[in-house]
Formats: structure tokens, C-alpha cells, sequence
């Protein structure tokens, strides 16, 4: 169980390495947010196989996906409850790639950020960079830092 589902955007999910599934077999993971008044809904996630011990799913677009929804009572009878779960299914590994996960739960990989970063540090140099003068334009004031921008 996870409390305080409300503030959680990705999940991670591994496996010890201690044990490894049987040939040909693999995890399908599931995630279900509290519903207040309703039974457990759960969503397909991903997979694991001991070719892929661990993933990392972003969650927080899932809260309203009815779209996604598999049979609640897959994992038995759930009580209500008012916080997340995570449910693990051993299966085929056939089953599980031909299973489809929830759209907005596709492994998180970092590039968007890593590419928003990027581009915001070349556009704050473009910026910096169109304050610059040459060096004949320049006065002498002693009170002001110089910065070159060149090497």
C-alpha cells in the first residue's frame, strides 16, 4: 500500500534479484487508486522479466483513466480503501506482451527534462549574449564587472 496517493507522480518497481521468475514467465504490475465509496479500480502499468528486474511508471495522469480499467475483482474481493495499492500478476510472458498498459503510465525515461533544461541554458546564453559590445565600444568604469563570453 501507498499513502497519500494524491502526491505521488512516478512509481518504482524492481525486483531483489534474489529469486528470479521461472523461464518464460514474467510480473504484469497494476496500480489502483483509493476511491473513497468504490472498490479498488486497477490499471495496468507495465511489465517486469528477469530481462527487465525494474521499471520506473509515471502515475500521476492515471487518477482519472477509465479507459484503462481491467475486472476489479481480478485480485479477489478488495475492501474499500483510502489508499493506493500495487498488484503484482505472474504470468506467461506470451500473456504479458500481448497486454496493452494504461497510455499515460509509459516508463518514465528523463529525456523531456533533460531537453527542457538544455534548451532553457542555450536560450539563457542566447539572452546573456545579446547584452554583449565589443571591446572598442566599451567605457572605462571601474565599478562595473566585466564577463567575457568568449574563450
Amino acid at each position: 500500500t501507498i499513502p497519500d496517493a494524491d502526491n505521488i507522480n512516478h512509481i518504482v518497481v524492481f525486483m531483489t534479484g534474489s529469486v528470479p521468475f521461472p523461464d518464460g514467465f514474467g510480473a504484469q504490475v497494476y496500480f489502483s487508486w483509493p476511491e473513497p465509496n468504490a472498490p479498488p479500480t486497477w490499471l495496468l502499468l507495465g511489465h517486469l522479466s528477469n530481462e527487465k528486474p525494474s521499471a520506473i511508471f509515471k502515475v500521476s495522469g492515471l487518477k482519472h483513466a477509465p479507459n484503462t480499467v481491467i475486472d476489479p475483482m481480478q485480485f479477489g474481493q478488495q475492501q474499500f480503501s483510502h489508499l493506493a495499492q500495487i498488484g503484482l500478476s505472474i504470468e506467461p510472458l506470451f500473456t504479458i506482451q500481448q497486454s496493452t498498459p494504461a497510455i499515460a503510465s509509459e516508463p518514465f525515461k528523463g529525456s523531456k527534462f533533460a531537453e527542457f533544461t538544455q534548451k532553457m541554458l542555450d536560450n539563457f546564453v542566447n539572452y546573456l549574449s545579446s547584452f554583449g559590445i565589443t571591446q572598442a565600444e566599451m567605457t572605462p568604469n571601474p565599478n562595473e564587472t566585466f564577463l567575457p563570453m568568449s574563450k
